[in-house]
C-alpha cells in the first residue's frame, strides 16, 4: 500500500441538525479528524451552522433531504405529495413506501431540491460542491433522474454513491438494517449509469455503513479503509491514486426539544452513539493510521 496516495474526504452528515451537533461537528474538524460537512440546510440549526463553516473555513456540501421534517419551498408547506396528514415529510421508511406506490409527483420533488440548493446558496455564499441525500434517498428509482438534473443544472459535480466494499461480510449489522443497506446498495447500482450520463462524479471507494454509530472503532475503520484499498487495487492494479469517502456522523448528543428539521431530534440523534463517533474520530491512533498509509484527508474541491 506504500506507493498509493490516497485521499480520504471524511464528511460530518447533518450538519446544522441541532446546535450540539454543530458543535461537535466543529470540534471533530478542529481537531484534524473531519475534512468535509454536509448541510441539512432545513435543520433547525442550520443558519448557525453555515456561520461556523464560514469562520472555521470548513468545507461544506449540500446534505438533500425529503424524508425528515418540513420542505424548505414555500409552496410545497401546505400542500403536496412529499408530505403526510400531519404535514412533515414521509420519513426514511414512509418516503420509499410512497415511491414504490407512484404517490410522489417528481416535479414537486424537483422543486424542493432546487430550493434546497438555492438556500443553500443564500446560507453560504456560494453552490454547493458537492451534493448527497439524506437517508440516500437520492439513489432510489425516479428520484436518481431528478437529482442528476438538478446537479447538472446548478453544475455541481461531486456526489455520494453509497456501494460499500465488504459491506456483506459485516456479520456485526443487525439484520433489519442490513436489509436497508442492501436496498440502499441495489439502487446506487442501479443509479451508476444515470450519474454518469450526467457527469456527475463520486469517489472511488465510499465507507460508511459499517463503520456507523456502535460499530464505529479505530480497527473497524482501519479495516474498511484497507481492505477496500486492496479490493480496489485488485480490479484496478496501476491506480496511483484512490479516493474514499468515509461518511460519518459525530456529534454531542441532541436534547430534546431542540433540533431536527421542524418535527424535533430523532433519536438517532439523541443517542450515545454521536459522541461515541466524535471520541472515536480525533483518537491519535486513527490519525497516525492516516500517516502510516499515506492517507490525506480532503475536501471535494482537492479532487
Amino acid at each position: 500500500l506504500r506507493m498509493l496516495q490516497v485521499k480520504l474526504i471524511v464528511t460530518g452528515d447533518d450538519f446544522g441538525y441541532c446546535p450540539r451537533r454543530n458543535q461537535g461537528i466543529v470540534d471533530c474538524f478542529l481537531a484534524g479528524a473531519i475534512s468535509n460537512v454536509s448541510l441539512l440546510v432545513n435543520g433547525s440549526a442550520a443558519a448557525d451552522a453555515a456561520k461556523l463553516a464560514r469562520r472555521h473555513n470548513i468545507p461544506i456540501g449540500l446534505h438533500a433531504n425529503l424524508s425528515e421534517g418540513s420542505p424548505v419551498c414555500e409552496v410545497l408547506k401546505t400542500n403536496s405529495s412529499l408530505l403526510n396528514q400531519d404535514g412533515f415529510f414521509h420519513g426514511k421508511m414512509g418516503f420509499r413506501t410512497a415511491l414504490s406506490k407512484g404517490l410522489l409527483n417528481m416535479s414537486e420533488v424537483k422543486q424542493e431540491l432546487k430550493a434546497q440548493v438555492e438556500l443553500f446558496h443564500e446560507l453560504t455564499g456560494h453552490l454547493p460542491p458537492h451534493m448527497d441525500g439524506h437517508q440516500h434517498v437520492h439513489v432510489l428509482p425516479e428520484v436518481r433522474h431528478v437529482f442528476a438534473e438538478v446537479l447538472e443544472e446548478y453544475g455541481i459535480k461531486y456526489t455520494r454513491v453509497p456501494i460499500e466494499p465488504g459491506l456483506h461480510n459485516c456479520d456485526w449489522i443487525p439484520p433489519s438494517l442490513m436489509d436497508f443497506y442492501l436496498g440502499v446498495e441495489e439502487d446506487s447500482f442501479n443509479t451508476v449509469d444515470v450519474f454518469t450520463k450526467h457527469g456527475i462524479r463520486w469517489p472511488d471507494i465510499y465507507i460508511g455503513l459499517s463503520t456507523m454509530g456502535r460499530n464505529m472503532s479505530v480497527s473497524s475503520v482501519r479495516s474498511a479503509i484497507d481492505s477496500a484499498i486492496l479490493e480496489l487495487r485488485a480490479k484496478a492494479p496501476h491506480s496511483r491514486t484512490v479516493t474514499i469517502e468515509l461518511m460519518v456522523h459525530p456529534g454531542y448528543p441532541s436534547v430534546p426539544p431542540v433540533g431536527g428539521c421542524g418535527e424535533g431530534p430523532d433519536d438517532f440523534s439523541q443517542s450515545w452513539e454521536r459522541l461515541h463517533e466524535l471520541q472515536t474520530l480525533i483518537k491519535p491512533e486513527l490519525q497516525s493510521h492516516y500517516k502510516s498509509r499515506n492517507i490525506q484527508l480532503c475536501s471535494f474541491k482537492d479532487l
